[in-house]
């Protein structure tokens, strides 16, 4: 089928959730892709930060056609080896040493919020349930995780939200102290806000989220779902602020490209979740572990990590002198490593346009935050060629 036809058939059988640009994808390797006509795409959206070692990366191809050979599913009643083995390989990159594993992003968050309230109620006070996050932040789209997430136009129609969540500004000391009382069972934040348009937590802020919690007994939660497995040129994104949380959530690129999610907490918070109290059916199978595994060793092994910071600073710069050169249109570059907003005072959605026609694909968040999440094997090449088309793309956006 080519292109028309696809688009055909997806608008009479897919529900009309997704606002999808006219595009069929059907083929990805490295940091290509092409569509069903056959014109090749360079892709800084990588699946929205999933496809973090680019597509078909040979590894992960690979551990997957080993571990299809092996077992697809057991369940949890049983222990399995790549599963522990992913769960240490996690342990040891965050310090964090227990791990709980699902199926998604929102699923991890709705595992965090609960692990941190049964905590709370059990080793602080029965009378703390409330979660406080920020606003502009987003957390999921499953019910709990929902009511978490401080935008409202995600929750629109869909009250009576979850309650016991309330919302404070990222980066206000003060507002966040101010928050925290007798009902409080833990504060979530994400080190950088990626929906909420690429806007990082602060030093200052984290070290005090990290005293207040301290001081209360409580859970400080980071939402590392989009931020983690090497995004901002760390391995998670909490490296950035000098802090450690007790509760990570991840998913995203820790499947190498297949759906995973996963908290990993501490010790102390770990013991809230004794047999019976949460589980997962699919959560961390042999399979997909098997993949996710091979994927963090391949980020390991090439270095990724670091050359998604050097990548980063790369961009940075030369968006830097894009927003020189625009300077009424662009404003100046937001996050770390491969997670990179720029604010824009025209269309996003025309400039967005105007990229996938010269072959590039990228991200808006609102219309008005151009988000870059190119792999983090990245080349300079590639970075050169997305600068270029950016460039023509917000002088067409401006014409």
């Amino acid at each position: 089928m080519d292109t028309k036809e696809i688009i055909e058939l997806g608008t009479e059988f897919l529900t009309p959730n997704y606002g999808r640009m006219p595009l069929a994808l059907v083929k990805g390797q490295g940091t290509r892709v092409w569509d069903a006509d056959g014109k090749v795409y360079l892709d800084f959206v990588s699946g929205i930060a999933v496809n973090s070692l680019g597509h078909c990366h040979p590894k992960v191809v690979a551990a997957i056609q080993e571990a299809a050979t092996q077992m697809l599913h057991c369940s949890n009643l049983y222990y399995n080896q790549p599963q522990i083995e992913l769960a240490r390989f996690l342990a040891q990159k965050s310090s964090l040493n227990k791990a709980f594993f699902c199926n998604s992003g929102a699923e991890a968050n709705e595992a965090a919020i609960k692990l941190a309230r049964r905590y709370a109620r059990l080793f602080v006070s029965s009378e703390r349930y409330e979660i406080i996050t920020a606003e502009h932040s987003f957390h999921g789209r499953t019910m709990g995780a929902l009511a978490a997430t401080g935008q409202t136009k995600y929750q629109q129609y869909f009250d009576p939200l979850v309650p016991g969540f309330r919302y404070v500004p990222l980066n206000d000391v003060s507002a966040l102290a101010a928050a925290i009382g007798p009902h409080t069972a833990a504060v979530l934040l994400e080190p950088i806000q990626g929906e909420g348009g690429v806007n990082p937590m602060t030093q200052e802020y984290a070290q005090a989220a990290r005293e207040l919690c301290t001081k209360e007994g409580i859970a400080l939660i980071f939402d590392e779902v989009q931020t983690g497995i090497g995004r901002t040129g760390k391995w998670f994104g909490f490296e950035h602020l000098g802090v450690v949380p007790d509760i990570i959530s991840l998913a995203k690129a820790l499947g190498g490209g297949l759906p995973i999610g996963c908290i990993m907490a501490s010790d102390r918070f770990a013991q809230a979740f004794t047999p019976g109290t949460h589980a997962s059916t699919f959560g961390g199978g042999p399979f997909i572990t098997r993949v996710a595994l091979a994927a963090l060793r391949a980020i390991e092994e090439e270095g990724l990590v670091d050359k998604a910071a050097v990548a980063g600073a790369y961009l940075t710069q030369g968006l830097t002198e894009l927003a020189k050169r625009y300077p009424t249109a662009v404003g100046a570059v937001r996050g770390a490593g491969c997670l990179l907003g720029v604010p824009l005072n025209i269309s996003g959605g025309k400039v967005a346009a105007a990229a996938l026609e010269r072959g590039l694909l990228v991200n808006v968040i609102g219309d008005k935050v151009l988000r870059l999440l190119p792999p983090l094997n990245v080349s300079k090449a590639e970075m050169d060629e997305a600068l270029q088309i950016l460039d023509a793309a917000i002088s067409e956006a401006l014409t």
